[in-house]
Order: structure tokens, then C-alpha cells, then sequence
């Protein structure tokens, strides 16, 4: 076969050719004209008193060219791709090959790679194609090329199949690859070890949430969530993001969490909680930041009081299906420093379902925050069920996958309508004290009334009355009114809190023989299964303990 025909439509020949025609101008040397500095002759191409001429491409023999490349050379011609040629490198990895037989026999290993079809597409095309890192029967790796060669040989046009043996390059590529996945591994472990093994439930609360790593090609991110049980029937609820990826991020989320249950504990406003958090995230890299939503639930409230540091806002949904965003006050993210945090608060009342999340679960690139937040809004409108079930429904409605291109956290928290039965295991009652030497009496009677109307058996009822008379008289020696006594049952505690406008904190001390007075927070904390204190919006104090109610 001519190959030196077939050679003049092989890509850049015939720009090459062309560029020969025209003269270059050779531009002239500093010196030369003077007869100084000329390149010596060692350093050039070749002596210069050398006469063989240098040949051109279309004088090289084809052949002989493709049979010493080291690349896999074939060639095939015709409708049904008859063999024309393969160069000694293609025998040398795939073994001789008959010409003049279809490539579906001739060529199995590219049947095997699925190359048949892109044969038939460049035939048609005319244009180049590529496959890249395809491994072979031979166990290498290839790049494939398939360039047609559109003068007619003796089948007709023809294809020019160049592969390149790129196994170093696969294999490092997969070496790469695998090191990624661990790492990706370590951080997902690291993330899910430093989240909540078990989520706290509270008497008054129903709780599900859920993380979901974004997919394998996306690395882990630091979103968390968080449920803490204050005491006195109150409950903390926290979700935040660290922005950035992997286990720097997610070290980065389990300092902050720890910190965030550490202030918890101290039981002080949402926004004074940021304050303290903001902070801690300068400390721990002054170049992270992270966002973050701190909340409080106190049932005798009906609402939920949060601050916001740069996170997307809380959405409650009421009994009637009505949603409302709670998106203010907000501040910038933690880390940045500098800015004093507020609170806000929302409605939560019978039947309220709210919902905490980080961005992975409204963000897309294709379309504006709004739109998502708006999206999650009318799909929270429309999911009913439990927690667990509204959170699944609403990863789905988002399109949530596990190959997902981001972290989700999702937080559901409901407060259920209790009727019949159920709602005679929660009930309320509350006595205001204008003080007096009459109060701490007033207080006993009260106290001793709602537990027998309760039916506390009556170890319970005498320490809960004890529990109310020692609370009453610390409040009466050292608050100031006005006061009140509040007494509360769950399905499995009895809390009594007293309040009072006095903001300083009473603490446990060990009371001497002589002394009258000190002994009263002692004998509560005795007791009762657990107690504390502390400082209410209106610049006063709550002192608050629990019982715990025996199993039935």
C-alpha cells in the first residue's frame, strides 16, 4: 500500500508543506555584519560544511516512521473498517494481526474497549475523536485517537487509530484517587464521631435530625447540630456550618460544638452564647469562620428565642400549615468579631413544627438562596408526620442524593398538641407572691394542693412541698418582687421554679453548725434529681429543681 499518499491528509501535513513554500527571513545576527561573535560551530544542528540536505516530511518513508513509533499505530479502511495496517508496537502489545479482515475479528481488544461504535462516528463525521485511559486486554492503559483519513485508499476512506500508553499516568491518577477517598473516609468518620450519637429528647419536644455527606466527589464539610437539656423544662437547640472542607473543617466543628455545650451548661441568652462563640472560632484560626443558629425552648413560653450569627433563618410552621421565616436579628459569622449578637424570638406553640439547616440543603448554583429557602418553605407547608418522617420528606423534596455536591444537617423539632389522657400528664400551675410573712405559708398550702390534685404519692408530694417552702424562703430573705411560684408535671418530672427581680445567683455552700441561714439551696439540691439557677430577660433570677417521676 502507498502510504506516502495516505500520509499527505494526515493532520498538520499539509500546513507544514505550505509553511515550506515561502521564504523565512532569517534576521541577522548582532555582529555578524562585523564579523564578530558568530555561533560556533559545535553548537549548531550540524557542521556546516555538512552537504547531505535535511528531507522533507513527504520524502520520509511512512512506514518506516510508524513502525518505529513507539505509540500503537492502526489503520482501517472501508464501511465495515478492514485492516489496513498495525505498526510493530501494536503487535508487540496485542500480538499480529491479519490485514485485510474486518476489525470486529481482526481487532478484538477494541471491541472489547468499546471503540467500534467511535469508529463508525468518525467514518461518518470526519472529525477526530478521543477515548481517554481506557484499560486494555493487556492489562496498560491507552488514550485512543481516531483521525479520518479522507483519501480514498483501496476500501474507501479510511480511520488512523493512535493509542498512547498512558499506565504511569492511570496509575497514579488511581493511586490519587484512592488517597482521596481515605482522606475523604477520615473526615466523614472524624464528622460523624464528633455529631450527636443519640439525640437528647425532651419531655416537651419531639427531635429528629439528620447528616447527610455530600457525595464522593465532594470533600466533607462541618456542619453540625446539636440538642441540649437545660433543666427547669428548658431546651437548647443548635445547628451550625464551618465553612470550608475535610478534617480541618470538621476538627474545626467538634471544638466549636464542645464550646457550644460547655456555654450551654452556663445557661445564658442565645445571643450571649454567640458573643462567647465569636470569640472562641478568632482563637481557634483567625481565617475560619462558621455560621451558626443558637436557640432556647421554654415550654411555658410557647416560643423560641434564638440569635443568628450569619446562618439561614429558622422556619416554623404552626398548626394551620402557616410558615413563618424567622430571619431576624441576625449578625455576621462567627469569627469575624467585633459585633455585638441580639436575640429574637418566634412562636412555637401546640403543634408547631420548626426546622433548622445549613445551606447544602436549599443551596444550588443554578439558582438563587431565595428560591431554595422559598422551595423549603412550601414543602415544610405540605409535610406532616413525625420529625424523622419531615425531615426524609424534605431531603427529598430538595433533591437531596447521596451524591449530593454539598453537607445537609437538618433539624426538626415539634411540640405535639396534647389532648385527652395525654395532656392530663402535662399540666401547669403558677401563684404569684407579693411577700410578706405570709407568703412562705401561702406558698406550702399551694404547693401542697396541685401535687395532691395531681396524685403524687406521697414521698413525692412532701419533698416537692419541701422543695417549694425552701425555694419560696430563699427568694423572700434574698430576692426582691416581684415573685412567683411555679409548679410543672411532665409524663416523667415535676419541676418547681421560683422567679423573683433579684439577678444575683444563689450557689451551694456548706452551712456551719451556728449558722441561721444557708442551708436552704443544700436541702434542695439533696433532694431533688437536679437543680439551678438562672438569669432571666428581665434582669431578675429564676432557681428552679426537678423530680423525677417514678416509672409506671
Amino acid at each position: 500500500m502507498n502510504f506516502t499518499r495516505w500520509s499527505a491528509r494526515l493532520p498538520g501535513t499539509q500546513r507544514r508543506a505550505a509553511a515550506r513554500t515561502e521564504p523565512t527571513p532569517v534576521p541577522e545576527r548582532r555582529g555578524e555584519a562585523r564579523g564578530e561573535g558568530s555561533v560556533p560551530a559545535a553548537r549548531a544542528g550540524r557542521p556546516a560544511d555538512d552537504p547531505s540536505p535535511v528531507p522533507a516530511v513527504e520524502d520520509l518513508p511512512v512506514r518506516e516512521v510508524l513502525d518505529r513509533a513507539p505509540a500503537l499505530v492502526a489503520l482501517v479502511h472501508g464501511p465495515d473498517h478492514r485492516l489496513a495496517y498495525v505498526n510493530d508496537a501494536y503487535t508487540a502489545a496485542f500480538g499480529p494481526r491479519p490485514p485485510g479482515v474486518p476489525a470486529g475479528e481482526a481487532l478484538p481488544e477494541l471491541v472489547e474497549l468499546g471503540l467500534m461504535p467511535l469508529l463508525d462516528q468518525v467514518l461518518r463525521s470526519g472529525k477526530p475523536r478521543t477515548v481517554k485511559s481506557r484499560k486494555a486486554c493487556d492489562g496498560r492503559s491507552y488514550t485512543f485517537t481516531c483521525t479520518p483519513v479522507t483519501e480514498n485508499g483501496p476500501g474507501g476512506p479510511g480511520v488512523l487509530v493512535f493509542a498512547t500508553d498512558v499506565t504511569d499516568h492511570a496509575e497514579a491518577a488511581e493511586r490519587l484517587r484512592a488517597s482521596e477517598r481515605r482522606q475523604r473516609e477520615t473526615a466523614v468518620t472524624l464528622q460523624r464521631s464528633l455529631l450527636p450519637q443519640e439525640l437528647e429528647q425532651p419531655d416537651d419536644l419531639r427531635i429528629a435530625a439528620t447528616y447527610q455527606p455530600g457525595g464522593t466527589e465532594a470533600a466533607v464539610g462541618g456542619d453540625w447540630y446539636d440538642v441540649i437539656t437545660l433543666g427547669g423544662g428548658r431546651t437548647a437547640l443548635v445547628i451550625g456550618d464551618v465553612m470550608g472542607r475535610g478534617v480541618r473543617a470538621a476538627a474545626v466543628m467538634g471544638q466549636l460544638r464542645t464550646a457550644v455545650r460547655a456555654y450551654a451548661r452556663l445557661d445564658l441568652p442565645p445571643h450571649e452564647v454567640l458573643q462567647l462563640l465569636d470569640g472562641l472560632a478568632t482563637e481557634i484560626d483567625a481565617n475560619q469562620i462558621a455560621t451558626c443558629v443558637y436557640a432556647i425552648h421554654d415550654p411555658n413560653e410557647g416560643r423560641l428565642v434564638y440569635a443568628s450569627a450569619g446562618h439561614l433563618p429558622i422556619l416554623v410552621r404552626d398548626e394551620s400549615g402557616t410558615v413563618q421565616r424567622a430571619d431576624e436579628p441576625t449578625g455576621p459569622p462567627l469569627g469575624t468579631g467585633g459585633w455585638m449578637h441580639a436575640s429574637g424570638s418566634v412562636p412555637l406553640g401546640p403543634g408547631a413544627t420548626a426546622v433548622l439547616y445549613t445551606d447544602g440543603l436549599v443551596e444550588r448554583r443554578d439558582e438563587d438562596l431565595d428560591e431554595g429557602i422559598a422551595a423549603l418553605e412550601h414543602a415544610l407547608a405540605g409535610a406532616t408526620g413525625s420529625p424523622q418522617v419531615i425531615c426524609d420528606r424534605l431531603l427529598r423534596s430538595a433533591g437531596v442524593a447521596a451524591d449530593h455536591d454539598d453537607d445537609v444537617a437538618v433539624l426538626v423539632l415539634q411540640q405535639p398538641a396534647r389532648t385527652g389522657a395525654d395532656g392530663e400528664l402535662f399540666r401547669n400551675a403558677a401563684l404569684e407572691l407579693l411577700g410578706g410573712v405570709e407568703a412562705a405559708p401561702r406558698a406550702r398550702a399551694f404547693a401542697s394542693g396541685v401535687l395532691t390534685s395531681w396524685r403524687f404519692p406521697t414521698e413525692l408530694h412532701d419533698l416537692g412541698v419541701l422543695a417549694a417552702s425552701e425555694l419560696v424562703a430563699n427568694s423572700l430573705q434574698h430576692g426582691t418582687p416581684p415573685m412567683r411560684l411555679r409548679l410543672r408535671r411532665t409524663d416523667r418530672r415535676l419541676i418547681i421554679e421560683v422567679t423573683d427581680g433579684d439577678d444575683h445567683l444563689p450557689r451551694r455552700r456548706r452551712a456551719e453548725p451556728g449558722d441561721e441561714s444557708g442551708r436552704g439551696i443544700a436541702i434542695v439540691a439533696t433532694i431533688a434529681s437536679n437543680w439551678g439557677c438562672r438569669r432571666t430577660p428581665g434582669g431578675g433570677k429564676a432557681v428552679w429543681c426537678e423530680f423525677a417521676l417514678p416509672r409506671t
